[in-house]
């Protein structure tokens, strides 16, 4: 078989190639065209409300950038300041007019780009730059807990240094508040009140997780007259996912390591009247002794309920002072009968060992009592007593779902 030799097409090749070279010199090469050419300065095109000298802009007020030749008009305006962000704004339709549509940032510096064109299409450009004042009140965040290593149940704190009511401003403060979890989380923040927000992920922390927490509102309009201050990072590690069951129907605490039951302990709980709150509770707290007085929850010494006691291994799981905790005394009870004044109570040698076993945010979950369910936030970290779909409900992001809103989220929070 004879194979043709392929000289047609490397000619046809080579006539495409002259004929596209032809064709770049017919339209004139770098030389020929507006838009091969260097921007022209166009400072004598375009006005601004960018101050002069040493004056500093006022963050309330938007950027304005105008065209004011009667040839050209404006086809772009970037503008950035120091951290990186971009700002965004508009351009009317005749393209003589740009204006910001977002605050600016406060004590920052910008860089603006203004490119125009004229009636023939050649480019120009115009550089401008200027400082805005600082911020005359600063809204900071300081995060919670202190660095270290943590249960799975431990949620992430984020105090306010001043009330913020209005729920556009409250969406603005919760887009820069950003948490980062290795393993990846869903998670969400809730509103507990106007300076106090949680962070807790729709399920438990994974165990051996790595968890930043940052904010990038430094400068960022949170309200007429308050922008965001600096804010100290914080990361905290996660450890084994240990879990406490007690069931206080059964008389007995079931402790679990990364699901895996290492303990079963005979306890006593909240006797009648006297009832151990159920649901999720978090170790707020370790301390080898602790003096407990029947006084505090309103029992007068001369009771019979009255109690005046020095208590050892006490693990505190709520601020009002219920405790994990040994008490030998009930050691009879325990495992058979609820005779405490709402504490969970163990035998030395059983109270020593949770207290060496537990750490501050490990999960202590109490099913099968008569007293009333664990309340989120008012008395410990009851978080995880609200089911995700409430838990939600407490963001102010949503309920927030402004369209027009996603670029000042990208500014917000940068993709890295």
């Amino acid at each position: 078989m004879m194979n043709t030799p392929r000289i047609r097409p490397v000619v046809s090749c080579t006539l495409l190639a002259m004929t596209l070279v032809a064709g770049a010199a017919a339209c004139g090469g770098p030389d020929g065209h507006p838009l091969a050419e260097q921007p022209y300065d166009a400072a004598d095109e375009i006005s601004s409300n960018v101050p002069k000298g040493n004056e500093k802009a006022d963050p309330d007020k938007p950027l304005e950038v105008t065209a004011t030749g009667d040839d050209g008009r404006i086809t772009d305006v970037t503008a950035v300041d120091t951290a990186g962000h971009h700002l965004q704004g508009e351009l009317a339709a005749d393209g003589l007019r740009w204006h910001s549509t977002v605050p600016l940032a406060a004590g920052t510096h910008y860089n603006v780009k203004v490119s125009v064109e004229d009636d023939d299409g050649a480019p120009g450009s115009r550089t401008l730059s200027f400082e805005t004042a600082p911020a005359k009140k600063l809204l900071t965040v300081t995060f919670g807990p202190h660095a270290g290593t943590y249960g799975v149940g431990q949620p992430i704190t984020a105090e306010l240094s001043a009330a913020v009511k209005d729920k556009a401003a409250r969406a603005t403060v919760e887009r820069s508040l950003r948490v980062r979890s290795t393993p990846a989380v869903t998670g969400s923040w809730y509103w507990v009140d106007d300076k106090i927000l949680h962070y807790r992920p729709q399920e438990y922390w994974p165990a051996r997780a790595s968890i930043e927490v940052s904010s990038n509102m430094a400068g960022i309009r949170v309200a007429k007259g308050l922008y965001g201050g600096p804010t100290k990072a914080l990361k905290i590690t996660t450890g084994d996912r240990v879990e406490a069951i007690t069931d206080a129907a059964a008389h007995t605490m079931t402790v679990k390591r990364n699901g895996k039951v290492i303990n079963t302990i005979p306890v006593t709980t909240g006797k009648p009247g006297f009832d151990t709150r159920n649901g999720v509770k978090v170790v707020l707290s370790k301390e080898y002794s602790v003096r407990m007085r029947g006084e505090t929850i309103g029992i007068s010494s001369d009771s019979s309920d009255g109690y005046d006691l020095l208590v050892y291994y006490a693990t505190r799981v709520t601020w009002s002072g219920e405790y994990v905790h040994a008490a030998p005394w009930s050691v009879g009870s325990q495992g058979y009968e609820n005779v405490s004044h709402g504490c969970t109570g163990m035998s030395n040698t059983q109270a020593q060992w949770f207290y060496n076993t537990v750490r501050e945010g490990d999960i202590v979950d109490v099913v099968g009592s008569h007293g009333p369910t664990m309340t989120p936030f008012d008395n410990g970290y009851g978080d995880w007593n609200l089911s995700w779909a409430k838990w939600q409900q407490g963001s102010a992001l949503n309920t927030t779902a402004d369209p027009t809103d996603t670029v000042q989220a990208a500014r917000l929070r940068p993709e890295v």
